[in-house]
């Protein structure tokens, strides 16, 4: 056990968490303006006249379903439990249930339990840290159940937010050192002994829980306060490799599960957004925000129309101060993003709501997960170009599938 507990913290440079790598590789994207209102300078640093259209964007609100407050994942490459819990907690306001602060982590603990058995039975061939998939989550409802936040916060490790670097470099030299086999044949002890370190950092699940003056196990949680039923809930992808409206390998690092989405066309992931949100269903959404056109500070992404290499250094300075005109994106260009790693998974948010800028262009409403530090109190307005080019993956209630698509799909 010293051994591995050696060998752990010697590789805790190389777990520098995934989260914190994608939040220093934006943190440089934003414009001058610094908060939606403020004026914005010219090129010769005086302030524009009010009347001037470009000198900020303004959001009117189209659609704004109801969701729940804004968390912070912190130091954790849980995006993906975060975003597709707050999902959740939007299915259960639109069935008319009281809205629940579900317990993000105790989704991470159970995918954790999961993903160890995988990596060991592909001998180490799957891909190992915090990162996981929507699905994941609709999974683990399925298998464990679910919690409230307030009965199972995952922090058991002396802060008051997570920070998985020290676990999950632990944890990933534990499975390493298993894999290995050094004793040419595995004990059933090496199980336990990950269970007991997961359990250290991040709180044993209990077996049952009063919440509301009343028992529950996290299975008869998840069946009577939540009440979603697993099986409605799809998943779906487009790629221009695969036959169109049937379900295929979704090709991406964190599905360590191995699971197949509905692949559908590129036009079909708008639409589909667009057909939920008027209809009263959110989106989980999956997608790469590595770009230097999303901008969290600022609050908005979109695709310009130039690459970023080829603006001058004004253009790149005054990216987001107002709307500009968008890149027309194609089916070929986005798979194009995807075969050249232009396009990699980096991130979970939820869709929420649907507005419009000045010009009349549309633009999602997103809740992200990482607190209420940007211009936007924890949300952004990505723009439609942006999904259709940069969305890794959607899931959502199948009702709010067009009902064209779900024939094809013979949902």
């Amino acid at each position: 056990m010293k051994k591995l507990i050696v060998l752990a913290f010697a590789a805790t440079p190389l777990f520098v968490h995934a989260q914190d790598d994608l939040m220093r590789k934006i943190e440089s994207n934003h414009s001058y303006v610094t908060t939606p209102n403020a004026p914005i300078p010219d090129k010769k640093g005086a302030a524009p006249k009010s009347n001037d259209p470009d000198r900020k964007y303004e959001f009117n609100t189209i659609i704004d379903l109801e969701h729940t407050s804004v968390r912070n994942q912190a130091s954790s490459g849980t995006c993906w439990s975060y975003s597709t819990n707050s999902f959740l907690e939007s299915e259960m306001m639109r069935m008319g249930k009281q809205p629940i602060e579900l317990a993000e982590i105790f989704s991470a603990h159970c995918v954790y339990l999961d993903k160890a058995d995988a990596f060991v039975r592909m001998h180490g061939a799957v891909s190992w840290g915090d990162g996981g998939e929507c699905h994941d989550v609709i999974n683990m409802y399925a298998k464990y159940g679910a919690m409230p936040q307030e009965v199972y916060t995952g922090l058991q490790y002396g802060t008051t937010k997570n920070k998985f670097a020290e676990m999950q470099a632990i944890l990933k030299s534990m499975l390493d050192a298993v894999v290995s086999n050094p004793n040419g044949k595995l004990t059933p002890s090496w199980k336990k002994a990950y269970d007991d370190v997961l359990d250290s950092y991040l709180g044993a699940i209990p077996e049952k829980f009063k919440w509301d003056n009343k028992w529950y196990t996290p299975k008869s949680f998840a069946e009577e306060r939540v009440g979603i039923h697993p099986e409605d809930y799809v998943e779906l992808q487009s790629v221009t490799t695969e036959p169109y409206y049937k379900k295929a390998m979704f090709m991406v690092p964190d599905n360590w599960a191995f699971q197949r989405a509905y692949n559908v066309q590129m036009e079909d992931l708008t639409d589909i957004i667009d057909n939920a949100l008027n209809k009263g269903f959110t989106v989980a959404w999956a997608a790469d925000v590595s770009e230097k056109y999303f901008s969290w500070k600022n609050g908005v992404a979109y695709v310009p129309e130039k690459d970023y290499d080829d603006m001058d250094d004004s253009e790149k300075k005054y990216m987001f101060n107002g709307p500009k005109d968008e890149r027309v994106i194609t089916p070929e260009m986005r798979q194009k993003a995807f075969d050249d790693y232009e396009t990699t998974d980096d991130h979970g948010m939820h869709i929420v709501g649907m507005a419009e800028d000045q010009n009349g262009r549309k633009y999602y409403k997103v809740k992200n997960s990482w607190g209420e530090k940007n211009d936007y109190k924890g949300y952004l307005y990505v723009s439609k170009a942006y999904v259709r080019y940069k969305t890794t993956a959607i899931l959502l209630h199948k009702n709010g599938i067009p009902n064209k698509l779900r024939d094809k799909m013979n949902l």
